[in-house]
């Protein structure tokens, strides 16, 4: 197990810029080069990399699923999330909702009352509007750190769904009659515990299990809950 930890480390730091030949990982892992060639195989068979004529690569997807696999094998939190990029986890996560029938919206900037405001995606199918705050973390979970991200997520949520008129063009709800809000966070593993103030802490490989299960399970959610009364001008506003 230390040695397959010690090759996907490599592997993440090595295809961070892309296709890499493959007699570079058993140097950097410090591993017989045929033992390392062994684990690279398995690899590519559990669909964590692929290689052909000698040159190894894995895409965004990949190197979650590598960064996952390491860190379960005991691999230290910091250094793995070092050799992964924001932008790699953020458009993991935008590409999961899109298969899904989800419109996304990346990095979503809004004014509310005088302060701007930033979501990192927006997911939106009808009534359903998913904000999403992406917590790529450096130095693991604590319950402190998922306390301040999800009460600071609702906020945003709040606000949001307070600015609908302003925003719903640029959305791209402006025919919606209804929407639901709903705050949750994405992490990269699994924290202490699944939810806090009944706001949902996914981890990026359960995201499919989380959008398949939402529609029937979002009443037991915080979500906030907009209603036109008139040319989307006049709304109410519901907190869940």
């Amino acid at each position: 197990m230390t040695v397959q930890r010690q090759i996907l480390v490599s592997l993440l730091k090595l295809s961070k810029q892309g296709a890499f030949q493959k007699e570079l990982l058993s140097k950097d892992a410090r591993v017989p080069k045929g033992i390392a060639n062994e684990i690279l195989k398995k690899l590519c068979q559990d669909g964590i990399c692929h290689q052909k004529k000698g040159i190894v690569e894995a895409t965004p997807a990949q190197r979650i699923k590598a960064a996952v696999h390491a860190i379960q094998l005991g691999a230290d939190f910091e250094r793995v999330c070092n050799f992964l990029e924001w932008k790699e986890f953020e458009s993991l996560a935008a590409e999961g909702f899109k298969a899904n029938d989800y419109s996304v919206k990346s990095n979503f900037h809004f004014t509310y009352l005088g302060k701007r405001w930033e979501i990192d995606l927006v997911a939106s199918s009808r009534p359903l509007v998913i904000c999403v705050d992406c917590k790529h973390w450096h130095r693991g979970w604590s319950k402190a750190a998922i306390v301040k991200t999800v009460e600071l997520q609702i906020k945003r949520t709040s606000a949001l769904a307070d600015a609908f008129p302003s925003v719903c063009e640029k959305i791209g709800l402006e025919t919606w009659k209804n929407a639901l809000f709903v705050p949750t966070v994405l992490s990269l593993t699994q924290g202490p515990f699944k939810f806090h103030n009944r706001v949902p802490v996914v981890p990026i490989l359960k995201l499919q299990n989380f959008l398949n299960e939402l529609p029937a399970n979002t009443h037991l959610l915080t979500r906030f809950s907009i209603k036109t009364t008139s040319e989307r001008q006049k709304l109410t506003k519901y907190l869940h």
